[in-house]
C-alpha cells in the first residue's frame, strides 16, 4: 500500500500525466454529452413526427369514403427509438435509416428512398464515446507510458531504482498500471454516472466497463512489452504508434475494404429504381397481367370480380405489391449481404481490439447491424399488417366504414 501511495505522489508531480488525465476526462464528458444530445434530439423528433403523422392521418381519413382512398392518404410512422446506452455508441444510426414515413403503397420504394448513408465518410468511425475508448484512449495511454523507463535511463536513475526495488520490471509494471488505471477511471466514471442516470441496466453497464478495461489491458501489455525492451523514448513512441496504426486503422479499414470487395450486395438505389419502373410500367400493361401475378401470391382473392373500369383501387394496390415482388430477390440479397458483411467484420475484429471494442459497445447499445435488421423487419411486418387490414375491403366483401378504420394497425417498436 505504501508503494502505491508513493507512486501516486510521484505521478501527481508529472505535468504530462496530469494533462493526459484532464484531456481523457474532458473527451469522455464531451463525447457523452454529445451522444446524449443526439439521443435526446432523436426522441424529440420521434414524438414530434409521430404526433404530426397521427393528426394528418385522422384528418385524411375523415374525408374518405372508400378503402382505396383511405389507404392512399393515410400515412404511418415507423421508427427505432434510441436505447438507454445509445449515447455511448452511435453505431450505424448515422449510416442506415432508423425511421420511415410510410403508407400502403409499394414497400421497397419507401424503404430504400432513405438509403442515403455514406459509409465511405467514416471508415473508422465518428467521434462518440465508443470511438474515444477504442481508438483515442490507446493514444493517451501511449503518451503516458512511452517515456516511463527511458526518462529514468536518461537521468541515470534506472539502475538505482532497479536495485532498491529489487525488481526493475516489477516497478515498471506497477508504475504503468497505476497510470493506466487512473486514466481508465477518468474516462469510464462519467460514462457510468450518465448510464445509471439514463436507467441503463447494471449488467450492460458492467459489461461495457469490462470491455473498455480489456482494451486498456491489451494496450498496457503491448506498451510494457516495448517499453521494457527499448531504452530510447522517441523510438518507443514510434514503435507504439506503429502498432496503434496497425491495429486501430490498417486492420479495420483494409478489412472493411476487402469485405465490401468480396461480399457484393445490391444497391438500395438500384432496388428503388427497379421497383418504381415496375410500378410505372404496370399502368401500360393489361390489367389481367397484373392481377394474375397478384393472385399467384394471394390465391385467397382469386374470386375477386374482374376489373371493368379504367381505374379501380384494387388493381392499383395489386400492381403496387407486384412491384415489390419484382425486386423481392434483390431486397433479400441486400439484407443477406449486409448480414454476411457484418459477420465477416466480426471475424476481422478478432485481429483488432479497437474494432472489437466498438462492435461490442454498439451491440450493448443496440446500435449495431443486428439492431438495424430488427427494425427493418419490424417496419416490413407493420407494412404487411396494413395490407392484411385493407385487402379484405379492397378484394373481398368487407365493407368500408369509419368504424372499421378505428381498427387500423398502429406501429409499435420492436425491442427484441
Amino acid at each position: 500500500m505504501d508503494s502505491v501511495i508513493r507512486e501516486l505522489r510521484f505521478a501527481l508531480q508529472d505535468r504530462v500525466f496530469l494533462l493526459t488525465l484532464v484531456v481523457g476526462g474532458l473527451l469522455s464528458i464531451f463525447t457523452i454529452v454529445n451522444g446524449l444530445e443526439e439521443s435526446t434530439a432523436e426522441k424529440a423528433l420521434i414524438e414530434r413526427v409521430e404526433s404530426v403523422v397521427d393528426e394528418d392521418r385522422e384528418f385524411a381519413l375523415a374525408g374518405q369514403s372508400d378503402p382505396g382512398g383511405a389507404a392512399y392518404y393515410a400515412f404511418h410512422f415507423t421508427y427505432d427509438p434510441p436505447s438507454e446506452l445509445a449515447f455511448a455508441a452511435r453505431g450505424v444510426r448515422d449510416e442506415l435509416p432508423w425511421k420511415h414515413r410510410m403508407r400502403m403503397l409499394a414497400l421497397e420504394g419507401q424503404i430504400y428512398e432513405t438509403d442515403t448513408g455514406n459509409p465511405e465518410l467514416s471508415r473508422v468511425g465518428k467521434l462518440d464515446f465508443a470511438f474515444l475508448v477504442a481508438f483515442l484512449a490507446p493514444l493517451l495511454l501511449i503518451l503516458l507510458l512511452y517515456d516511463l523507463r527511458a526518462i529514468e535511463i536518461r537521468n541515470n536513475r534506472w539502475a538505482f531504482l532497479s536495485v532498491t526495488s529489487g525488481n526493475g520490471n516489477k516497478l515498471l509494471r506497477n508504475r504503468a498500471l497505476l497510470r493506466v488505471v487512473l486514466l481508465y477511471l477518468c474516462i469510464v466514471i462519467p460514462f457510468i454516472v450518465v448510464a445509471f442516470s439514463s436507467n441503463a441496466g447494471f449488467i450492460n453497464i458492467a459489461l461495457i466497463a469490462a470491455m473498455i478495461a480489456f482494451n486498456f489491458l491489451f494496450w498496457l501489455c503491448i506498451a510494457l512489452f516495448i517499453v521494457s525492451r527499448v531504452e530510447s523514448g522517441p523510438t518507443t513512441a514510434a514503435l507504439l504508434l506503429g502498432v496503434w496504426f496497425l491495429f486501430a486503422v490498417v486492420i479495420p479499414v483494409s478489412g472493411k475494404l476487402v469485405v465490401e470487395k468480396v461480399i457484393s450486395v445490391p444497391n438500395g438505389g438500384e432496388i428503388l429504381l427497379t421497383q418504381r419502373e415496375a410500378v410505372n410500367d404496370a399502368w401500360d400493361l393489361p390489367k389481367e397481367a397484373t392481377m394474375t401475378k397478384f393472385i399467384e401470391r394471394h390465391p385467397e382473392w382469386a374470386d375477386t370480380p374482374e376489373i371493368g373500369r379504367p381505374f379501380e383501387w384494387k388493381w392499383y394496390y395489386a400492381f403496387q405489391q407486384v412491384g415489390d415482388q419484382t425486386v423481392e430477390t434483390l431486397s433479400q440479397d441486400l439484407r443477406a449481404g449486409i448480414t454476411k458483411r457484418d459477420q465477416a467484420m466480426g471475424i476481422v475484429s478478432l485481429a483488432s481490439p479497437s474494432l472489437l471494442t466498438t462492435r461490442l459497445l454498439s451491440k450493448a447499445a443496440n446500435t449495431n447491424i443486428a439492431s438495424f435488421q430488427r427494425y427493418d423487419t419490424c417496419a416490413r411486418d407493420f407494412h404487411s399488417s396494413l395490407r392484411e387490414f385493407h385487402y379484405p375491403m379492397l378484394f373481398g366483401d368487407t365493407e368500408y366504414s369509419s368504424e372499421q378504420m378505428q381498427e387500423l394497425p398502429t406501429f409499435e417498436p420492436c425491442t427484441s
